[in-house]
């Protein structure tokens, strides 16, 4: 009897100060083999991060509290197998791009980050 390999769920840490951007992302990754879990704030996902596990982070680089570029140098070295994905509206800094693994425009189309965290994840699994 052949027996179907289902691939286990990657966990999603959604960042950003919008609800209704986390609405969203919650909406367009539940169906897609992702368990998400938001935060409102940088400071919240990083308190976060040292208590669980993400296959992935996709945050906004504009934050209030701790911006996203000093959010991908703390996750580093906490968690420094975890894949980053950040989007943002405004040009980054050189630096920021060697700090994360893909950089999606806000403001260009928001279905490019569902290919974008499927395509990292699908690099980075060992199978």
């Amino acid at each position: 009897m052949a027996r179907i390999l289902r691939r286990r769920a990657r966990m999603l840490r959604c960042i950003d100060a919008s609800q209704a951007i986390l609405r969203y992302e919650k909406s367009l990754f539940k169906d897609s083999e992702y368990i998400v879990v938001t935060a409102s704030s940088a400071r919240e996902g990083l308190r976060f991060a040292m208590l669980c596990k993400f296959d992935v982070v996709l945050l906004d680089y504009q934050m209030a509290d701790i911006d996203g570029h000093d959010f991908a140098q703390a996750l580093r070295l906490l968690r420094p197998e975890t894949l980053v994905v950040m989007f943002s509206s405004v040009e980054l800094p050189a630096e920021t791009y060697n700090l994360v693994d893909a950089v999606v425009a806000k403001t260009g189309s928001i279905r490019d980050w569902l290919p974008t965290v499927a395509r990292l994840c699908d690099l980075s699994s060992p199978d």
